[in-house]
């Protein structure tokens, strides 16, 4: 099975990039972010691969990163979500917008992607809420606000928004910075969802 290439942009199509590794001119199939984020024919590009080997057919899909290609296995795991719908969710969404909505339980979030239906957005939704993949976001290496544990509000909302981020892949200690902001500036009765999108924003920052 491929599981990577690495090689020269050849050409582009609506949704398919082919990738001359030594000669051999590979067509992968991406998400419209993937496609957007390659380089231009001729330069050297990297994706992340799954191989689907049919009867009648071996089909390469290409992904920008680990996290993007987990979450095309995952929805695809839900069912009414092929191939096609599932590249069409991570067209329309990031691997970090996605895992956002789904640890929010924000179908219409979802349901913005071609051939989302309400009713497969709210399958997406619950069956993969405990099923997040790590995304491995880094510490606040960068400048970010880090503060101890201790400092993270004893409150319930405050401990649901704190699990819910390190479930979206932020070190715990990066989590609790966040949410000990959020609940700083919206005051100790924020519900924990709201919590959550307000730490999001400071995370984001």
């Amino acid at each position: 099975m491929i599981g990577k290439l690495k090689g020269l942009v050849d050409s582009f199509g609506a949704d398919w990039v082919i990738v001359d590794v030594g000669g051999v001119g590979y067509e992968v199939t991406c998400s419209s972010r993937t496609l957007a984020a390659l380089p231009p024919v001729g330069e050297a590009a990297s994706l992340a691969i799954e191989t689907y080997v049919r009867e009648d057919q071996i089909r390469l899909f290409g992904f920008s990163n680990e996290a993007e290609r987990e979450w095309f296995r995952l929805l695809q795991s839900v069912q009414g979500v092929g191939a096609k719908v599932a590249l069409g969710i991570l067209s329309t969404l990031s691997p970090q917008d996605l895992a956002n909505a789904v640890a929010l339980q924000d179908k219409a979030q979802v349901s913005r992607a071609p051939g989302v239906g309400p009713k497969v957005a709210q399958r997406i939704v619950t069956e993969l809420k405990d099923r997040i993949p790590a995304l491995g976001v880094a510490a606040a290496a960068d400048g970010g606000i880090v503060l101890p544990d201790a400092m993270v509000p004893e409150t319930a909302a405050a401990a649901d928004a704190v699990s819910a981020l390190t479930n979206l892949g932020y070190a715990h200690t990066q989590a609790s910075a966040a949410v000990t902001t959020a609940t700083r500036k919206a005051g100790d009765g924020v519900a924990a969802e709201e919590l959550i999108r307000l730490s999001l924003k400071e995370l984001a920052q």
